[in-house]
Parts: C-alpha cells; structure tokens; sequence
C-alpha cells in the first residue's frame, strides 16, 4: 500500500523545501527494514478484528474517498478482516469492457505513469528515468527480446483503488517468473528519484501468447504490498527468496479471457504491460496522469 503523496498529482519540479522533502522521503524508504515492515503489514491485514477492522476500514474508506457503492459487498462490516477489504471483488456491472474486439484493455484501476514505445530496450519510468526491460524482466534476454522495441504501458494503483489485475487480452500463459527485489513505494516522487525502480522492486512477471504476440503483464511489489497472487498460482509472495525463479504452469494450457482476473496486490502497487513492436497504437487520450478503469481502452491492436 502506498500512503504517500497521490500519483495523480505532477510530479513535483525539483528545488526549495520540496526537493529537500522528496529526498528524505526516498532516503527514509533506502534505510527501513522493508520486508520486515511488509510482513508485519500483511500479518495484520489478515487478523479478524472485529470492531477494530470495522473501524479501521471505515477510517480508510473516509481518508482515501474510496466508493465502496461499486463494490460487490458495499458494508463494511461484510469484511472479516482489511485485506479482505482491500482486495474487495466488484459487482458484475462496475466494469464493462470495452466492445471493440481490437482495444486493449486496462488490466487495473488506475493512474497512467508512463505510457509510450520502448527504443533499444529500454523504457521511460519517469521524466528523466530510463529502465532496462531485460533488467525488469528478470535478467532473461529470451523473454526480453520480443519486446524490445516494443510497446509498453504503466499503471499506478493507489489506495483507493480497486486492486485486482485483469487480462487486456485474451492470452495463453507461457511463463511466470517470480523476481525478488527491494520494496520501495512506487508513487511518482520515488519513481522520478530511485533509478531503475520497478527493476529494483520484487515483482512477479506474467507472459501470455495472444493474438497480438507476446503480452508481458508485470506487478510489481511496494512498501507495505504483503502478497502478489494469482488466479492459478495462488499465494507466490510470500515467501521471498534472493534468486529469481521460475515457476511451473499448471498442468495443461491456461487460458484466460479477455476481462477475466489474472491477479491481485493484497495491497496496492503498479501494473505494467509490454507489448512487441507494431502491434498497439496507445489511443492519443491515454496519457500520462490519466485515471482509467478496468475495461477501458489503452489502445487498438493493428
């Protein structure tokens, strides 16, 4: 979860008092005991409080402006415990998908980060961060090289959002690769001061074959994000190791549909998509501080 300056806002112009603040905003974050920090989070969010959930749910709801009328249990008292909260389904109807069999979809709620072309690999992660993909995919040029000079997008959740991940694609998954990392927040301050963020982050890296050719969906983990899962998979971390891993698919091909889960933070991070070169054009609305939902349209397929 990040609780910091909301990403929907500019990125703050460096200098003054401001520039000092982001500093030790993101020297604070280099010298806490991140995944200490972060399993104690997900402890908690997992205790069935009772009163104490209840209030702190409804606490959360108030801070953050959450609409829980969209969701499929809108009381808070349906939830036994936060994180049952936090990774909240929806109703049916909330999120309709975009009609057009060519559009791309938003796999989360969100704020668009960055969103545009790879060039020799590497991809904008802020106005003046540059990421390396083979670096963000785990170190493996095999994943790596269909995408490039690619396509690729990124989307920011932040509290108040609804926190599973969903298909832009029909896809038929090829690869998952559980990358261990750091926990740094992934907000715009820290992604515009800590080079290589999403690549120094603990992520978990999904490839499908679809229609469109290789489709990359990575999420990435943050201060305070306790779990990454999947449909599939279940629970892939906890537990951390310090060597990236492959981990098997299940026996037989996984298909998912277009629009159907894939995934869920228990609690909130960033989602990216990689797409091979000539096969999306990003729609020209679905810019940089956009707020799109699940369904939406990020670009048509050629």
């Amino acid at each position: 979860m990040t609780t910091q300056t909301d990403a929907r806002a500019p990125t703050p112009a460096p200098g003054g008092l401001r520039a000092l603040r982001e500093r030790l905003f993101v020297a604070l974050q280099t010298v806490l005991p991140q995944h200490p920090l972060s399993r104690l989070v997900y402890g908690l969010t997992r205790v069935p409080g009772g009163p104490v959930t209840q209030a702190a749910i409804r606490a959360f709801v108030h801070v953050f402006g959450v609409d829980l009328r969209e969701a499929a249990a809108p009381d808070p008292a349906d939830y036994r415990t936060f994180n049952n909260f936090f990774t909240r389904a929806l109703r049916a109807e909330a999120r309709p998908l975009d009609p057009r069999a060519e559009a791309l979809l938003a796999p989360a709620d969100g704020c668009i980060s960055e969103i545009g072309k790879l060039t020799r690999g590497r991809m904008v992660q802020a106005k003046g961060q540059a990421l390396d993909v083979q670096s963000l995919l785990g170190g493996d040029p095999s994943l790596a090289e269909p995408f490039l000079d690619g396509a690729f997008a990124t989307l920011y959740l932040s509290p108040r959002d609804y926190h599973r991940v969903h298909m832009p694609l029909t896809g038929t998954l090829r690869a998952m690769v559980h990358v261990p990392g750091r926990l740094f927040s992934v907000n715009a301050v820290t992604a515009a001061r800590v080079p290589g963020l999403y690549a120094r982050n603990e992520r978990l890296v999904c490839v499908f074959d679809t229609a469109a050719g290789p489709l990359a969906v990575i999420l990435v983990g943050a201060i305070f994000v306790g779990s990454i899962e999947t449909v599939w998979a279940g629970v892939v971390t906890p537990p951390r190791g310090r060597r990236v891993r492959r981990i098997p698919p299940p026996p037989g091909p996984l298909q998912l549909t277009r629009g159907a889960e894939l995934g869920r933070f228990n609690m909130g991070s960033t989602v990216i998509l990689l797409l091979p070169p000539g096969r999306v054009s990003w729609l020209p609305e679905q810019t940089v501080g956009v707020t799109v939902r699940v369904g939406k349209a990020l670009g048509l397929l050629a």
